[in-house]
């Protein structure tokens, strides 16, 4: 007997050293960029997949992110139609730009691809990746709520002993809110190394203790070609070799010693401090529900209920009164839209390109209307009539008790993505296609349309919630300007940079300021008024490096706002000081929702949905 254990321990040994003596290698692209407005990026990716088919020893391809510069359908189609011309296996992950300015909610990205995250094995070693967003809003990194589910799945059926190669666009460090859900659970596995992209060099990387690479970019930027890691794995060391397409490779440049690893999970890190909630110990939470993906959008607050959707395309009812669930309906896309009532429905758009209502007290469905592309933008219902935006270039008014589309303003280049404003007659909105837009009310006509002079999308007026008061609409852009407009014509009446408001605006209840906040600390207020701006005041939050487009709501004398870090702040604007500050986790805070009596329905990114009150 005690022959046979030895022998079977030794067949276990061979197996588990085989599993390192298998060489093999792969080929390491990241940041394609397919659309870039610098140009040749088609072109450098063409010449990787001929380079990579020539070589009959890689073995596969791991591509990690920011495959397209904006994620466009039409972008993701070309990106696609290059890379299945290899003649290899390759696995894909989306970016930051695959999916923060999607027109589809990172629907398309899936469609095309068949997946937004993947697992499998390769002579012994398991390659595990996830996607990293942020998804439609400007926010930090985030591994999606789904994929962190998904992979505690994953790694429950990988052997402790199996080696590991995590894979995932960003570095798991601060650039991901939330990095240390990973390495928490990578560092009790078998983990190898990391990989990842984003930053477009080659250098080593360390998470947490954890070995990682940060790979180039296929983009040549200054040189005549671009190019791309190959990267061979051995018994005993992994190596990092960069290859120019068609003219050679260069040494290697980075080695990864290879072995059974035992990370101490003891060892202190840095982790999001949740100190500021004993500071303000009066603000309670009544409620937390934790949906099992992201949550991008405002909740809705009708019929006892809190209603929201997550990004992979639930809508969740929850009791107002204690957060159980009561119902739940699935659509076939991501939502990203802030759900609006009317009458007894609940109305929102979902990335499988459907506007639906729900009967509000059952979740069943009492209409849906077909749209050409997804819908991303938030409802705006008034006097029976729902107005939102699409990806499919058509703004929509719907009458609200059937779905019946009154009018379709066919004239847009981009996404819609934020929820419009209703003034003087006017529907306004922004998209991602650099404009503002008013359109006349009852019969969806073009009024007037505004850009701020930049060719680049990325400084389009998309994603803030504009504010209007006598005859004035004021908006905020990524351009760091807040703007006045003539709400009759869409000229510009004055442009300030004296702050630098990024995609957050709010308008004081007597309507005499206008609200921003700063990409560093601060709460401004501006005058409301045709003539120069005027900066009424200025104060220090404390909340530090922002940039979430999470609206600034007035209620009760307060002021609402959530930022990147997953705090939600009140400030009082008479005595410019902080009320109170609660943190619920460390991903974006939505806009929120600020209920009576001194209650507050906040969401996450991360899927939390918590009721606080104070």
């Amino acid at each position: 007997m005690k022959h046979v254990f030895k022998m079977v321990l030794l067949v276990l040994c061979l197996q588990h050293s085989s599993s390192f003596a298998q060489k093999f290698k792969f080929a390491f692209v990241t940041d394609t960029h397919i659309g870039s407005p610098s140009g040749g990026a088609e072109e450098d990716l063409q010449r990787t997949v001929a380079d990579i088919n020539q070589m009959p020893d890689v073995d596969f391809v791991l591509l990690t992110g920011d495959i397209t510069e904006m994620g466009t359908d039409k972008e993701l189609k070309l990106a696609k139609s290059i890379i299945s011309q290899l003649n290899k296996p390759y696995y894909i992950i989306p970016g930051n730009h695959d999916t923060g300015w999607s027109e589809s909610g990172g629907v398309s990205f899936i469609r095309e691809f068949g997946y937004d995250k993947f697992a499998f094995e390769h002579n012994g070693y398991k390659l595990i990746a996830c996607a990293s967003g942020p998804y439609v809003r400007m926010s930090d990194g985030h591994i999606p709520r789904d994929a962190t589910v998904w992979l505690d799945s994953v790694l429950a059926a990988t052997p402790k002993t199996q080696p590991i190669i995590f894979i995932n666009h960003y570095p798991l460090d601060k650039g991901l809110d939330n990095w240390y859900e990973a390495t928490d659970r990578l560092k009790k596995q078998n983990t190898q190394f990391t990989l990842c992209g984003h930053y477009h060099v080659n250098q080593p990387f360390d998470a947490e203790g954890i070995p990682g690479t940060i790979g180039r970019s296929n983009l040549r930027a200054k040189d005549p070609v671009g190019g791309y890691n190959l990267v061979e794995v051995r018994q005993d060391s992994a190596l990092f070799s960069e290859r120019t397409p068609g003219v050679g490779t260069k040494p290697v440049w980075r080695r990864i010693a290879l072995g059974t690893r035992s990370y101490d999970t003891a060892k202190p890190f840095e982790r999001p401090s949740y100190a500021v909630n004993t500071t303000y110990p009066a603000v309670k939470k009544v409620w937390s529900y934790h949906s099992d993906a992201n949550v991008i959008s405002t909740p809705l607050s009708t019929n006892g209920l809190v209603i929201f959707g997550n990004s992979v395309g639930k809508v969740e009812a929850l009791s107002e009164k204690d957060g159980k669930l009561k119902w739940t309906y699935q659509t076939g896309g991501g939502i990203f839209s802030s759900p609006a009532a009317y009458k007894k429905l609940v109305i929102f758009g979902s990335g499988d390109g459907h506007i639906y209502a729900l009967e509000a007290r059952t979740g069943k469905l009492a209409w849906k209307t077909k749209t050409e592309a997804s819908v991303l933008g938030s409802p705006l219902v008034e006097k029976d009539v729902v107005y939102i935006g699409a990806s499919d270039g058509k703004f929509r008014a719907l009458e609200a008790a059937t779905g019946k589309q009154l009018w379709a303003f066919s004239g847009l280049e981009g996404a819609v993505v934020s929820t419009p404003l209703l003034y003087e007659g006017k529907i306004i909105f922004g998209a991602w296609d650099r404009h503002l837009y008013a359109l006349n009310q009852k019969d969806g006509s073009l009024a007037w349309k505004w850009n701020n002079g930049s060719p680049n999308r990325m400084f389009s007026p998309a994603m803030a919630i504009p504010v209007a008061h006598d005859g004035v609409v004021y908006l905020v852009a990524p351009d760091r300007f807040i703007t006045a407009l003539d709400s009759n014509t869409g000229q510009a009446l004055w442009r300030s940079k004296e702050a630098t408001v990024r995609e957050s605006l709010g308008l004081s209840a007597d309507k005499k300021l206008v609200y921003g906040k700063t990409m560093q600390d601060e709460v401004v207020a501006f005058e409301t008024g045709k003539t120069a701006p005027k900066l009424a005041w200025r104060m220090n939050a404390g909340f530090g490096y922002e940039h979430v487009p999470s609206m600034l709501i007035e209620k009760d004398g307060a002021v609402f706002f959530g930022t990147k870090s997953g705090v939600v702040y009140s400030i009082n604007p008479q005595t410019k000081q902080v009320n109170w500050a609660h943190k619920i986790d460390n991903s974006m805070v939505n806009t929120v929702n600020a209920r009576p009596k001194k209650k507050l329905i906040a969401a996450t990114m991360d899927g939390k949905v918590e009721m606080l009150s104070f």
